[in-house]
């Protein structure tokens, strides 16, 4: 694999891409005015997605300088690293190999093999459920599915299942649990029979602390419900490599599905952590995800830099972190069916790229990560727009837009696509002080009211966006749309010469955490800071 560039280098080129914006700050209405036609130049398109990043202040000049530091950084040659299954975690000693998990046609490695033999378990253990072979301690058959998981063993397929909606299997109702609020659990299984219900813990090392309370209580549930120790098999699966602890639990061997280190947490939707997927809305339906992210997986090691997808977006973000401030990025997606994708993405890319150092253990001496958050449109429009059109921070945004509609409301959908069309438009545009004046002045106000009321009216516009137009929300297309992201992150942390695939800054906390709840009822370490102990002192003293 081709090594990151040093930071000295790394910086320099930094240096140059903020002086060219020194030297020509323009504005997006001036791009545009020379270039009517920009949209064509600037838009890509792969695997039933496009990509409009026209409202970006990008010129040719500015493109070819950050295509340049791509090149200068090898780019192609760490993504061919990521695909031929290097060892690019070099922290963990170990690949990244989730692109292995939506392979397509006949294995052709040991790690598609696996697969492979999981996939083949996987349906198996789907059509039992789905037929009502398989069934719960009373001998019916199981109408209710739980997931115990946290962070990507949650976030991912929570996400896929409710953007699926339409493809539900009719008699089986999926639900999630992954907080350690207990309330979380308590408030999911009260309406529930136990007698048919399921649950998959999914822990890779069947010891995660939220996991594994969640479901010590499922289990006793269950038992007090009237299932002998014996019979708790039939209602509970697990995801996990720690086969001992799964079968000391109470899971028979052969419903333990397997999670491999080569694949991290938030990169495993696309692997047993995806049973809750299948269970929901049917196998077919998860290898038509797996295709569509294999499609884009095939796009991403192949296109040229200029026309890849991921990359474009990682170059456009690298673009406003380092030389425009710009600390965080808003995803507004105009699908209430993918209300959960910013979480999902939040984990992605804050998780990866939200470290200190460089591969080598360096400090860095610019920015890494992004803060990235949103929610669906158009309810976004009603509480936070406020601050992207009239903040003073420059905030970039992509907006995702469904082409066909997802409800038989079709005059809705066209509102909704005019509601994510227009915001984009208006974060381009804005309105100037005079215009302001102009239209309160149209509207009867006086020269002397208008121009009071002209600054608190005007928007200063110039705000950047990315449009991305997905052909439908089917399995196959969000499929593709996931697996961008994922490339998109991974781009970026080339660019940023980060480790984007381990997360050592989640330990501590953990760590923390276990010796806080050591001093419940207990002493006090003395050399705990003074809100610490005072913290435990009121809350679990």
């Amino acid at each position: 694999m081709t090594t990151a560039t040093p930071a000295l280098s790394r910086s320099a080129a930094i240096a140059r891409l903020q002086s060219h914006r020194e030297q020509h700050k323009w504005s997006l209405r001036d791009l545009f005015a020379t270039a009517p036609h920009r949209a064509q130049q600037f838009s890509a398109e792969a695997a039933g997605i496009y990509l409009d990043y026209s409202k970006n202040h990008l010129r040719d000049d500015t493109l070819a300088m950050l295509l340049e530091f791509a090149g200068q950084i090898d780019l192609p040659a760490q993504i061919a690293a990521l695909f031929a299954g290097a060892n690019i975690n070099n922290t963990e000693h170990r690949p990244a190999l989730h692109t292995a998990l939506r392979f397509q046609g006949e294995p052709q490695s040991e790690h598609e093999q696996a697969v492979a033999d999981c996939r083949a378990q996987m349906r198996s253990f789907v059509e039992k459920v789905h037929s009502g072979e398989w069934r719960g301690f009373s001998g019916q058959p199981i109408e209710h599915i739980v997931n115990i998981g946290i962070g990507g063993s949650d976030l991912g397929p929570r996400m896929v299942v409710e953007a699926l909606h339409p493809w539900r299997v009719e008699g089986l109702s999926v639900h999630f649990v992954a907080n350690i609020d207990g309330a979380d659990l308590s408030d999911t299984i009260a309406q529930l029979p136990a007698e048919k219900t399921l649950f998959i813990v999914a822990s890779k090392s069947f010891s995660t602390l939220e996991t594994l309370q969640n479901a010590l209580s499922a289990r006793q549930w269950i038992l007090d419900a009237g299932c002998a120790e014996g019979e708790l098999e039939k209602h509970f699966v697990a995801v996990s490599s720690n086969i001992v602890a799964a079968r000391d639990f109470g899971i028979a061997a052969e419903n333990i599905f397997p999670m491999w280190d080569w694949v991290g947490g938030r990169y495993s939707l696309w692997s047993a952590i995806g049973l809750p997927i299948a269970l929901a809305c049917g196998f077919d339906a998860f290898e038509a995800l797996l295709a569509g992210a294999n499609e884009m997986d095939r796009h991403f090691a192949s296109a040229p830099l200029a026309e890849n997808l991921p990359v474009l977006q990682a170059l456009i973000q690298f673009w406003y972190r380092q030389c425009w401030g710009a600390s965080s990025q808003v995803t507004l997606p105009y699908a209430q069916r993918l209300a959960k994708f910013p979480a999902w993405l939040q984990q992605l890319d804050m998780e990866s790229l939200g470290k200190g150092v460089d591969r080598d253990g360096q400090p860095l001496d610019y920015p890494s990560g992004s803060v990235i958050w949103g929610t669906e449109g158009s309810n976004g429009q009603h509480s936070f727009h406020q601050l992207l059109h009239q903040g003073t921070d420059t905030i970039p945004a992509d907006f995702i837009a469904i082409r066909e509609p997802t409800s038989g409301l079709e005059e809705q959908h066209r509102w909704l696509l005019a509601c994510c069309i227009s915001q984009s438009q208006a974060l381009l545009r804005g309105k100037s002080q005079h215009e302001a004046r102009e239209e309160l002045e149209r509207q009867g106000h006086t020269h002397r009211e208008a121009h009071a009321l002209a600054p608190h009216k005007a928007v200063p516009g110039n705000r950047p966006s990315n449009t991305l137009i997905v052909d439908r929300l089917d399995p196959r297309h969000l499929g593709a749309l996931l697996a961008l992201y994922e490339h998109k992150v991974f781009a970026h942390g080339c660019l940023l010469g980060i480790n984007p695939f381990d997360q050592w800054g989640v330990e501590l906390g953990k760590l923390l955490g276990a010796q806080v709840h050591e001093t419940i009822g207990g002493t006090v370490p003395e050399d705990w800071d003074g809100s610490t102990r005072a913290l435990v002192e009121k809350l679990l003293g």
